[in-house]
């Protein structure tokens, strides 16, 4: 569990590619003090989450050196689900993700990163 997140479900695997199902959950102290009347999921816990899923899956370092493109285009609320779609090109050190709604696949945050 990290930052109150509870354990992901994993939806496919291969080398390069893993899709994650996260509840984000209302409990997390990603929360805590971030619009306090509107809570909804920082940018900030976006990019954590998904280094930390890098690492776990692909054995990548816990950093971002070299962010090429992050996109954000929707509110993350407190319990909601969503998809993490990350691949990783090794030949081009490349981690690409796409964050969207379980339910009705609404995007979310989508970018990539250099190692």
């Amino acid at each position: 569990m990290i930052h109150g997140i509870p354990s992901e479900e994993i939806l496919e695997k291969s080398e390069n590619k893993v899709i994650l199902k996260v509840k984000i959950c209302a409990e997390s102290d990603y929360f805590d003090g971030h619009f306090p009347q509107f809570k909804l999921l920082p940018a900030v816990a976006q990019i954590d989450l998904l280094v930390h899923y890098a690492q776990k899956y692909f054995g990548l370092p816990l950093s971002t050196p070299s962010i090429k493109r992050f996109k954000f285009s929707g509110k993350i609320l407190p319990d909601t689900t969503v998809l993490f779609n990350i691949s990783f090109d090794s030949e081009k050190r490349r981690v690409s993700f796409e964050v969207t709604d379980a339910a009705d696949g609404k995007s979310y945050s989508s970018g990539s990163y250099n190692l």
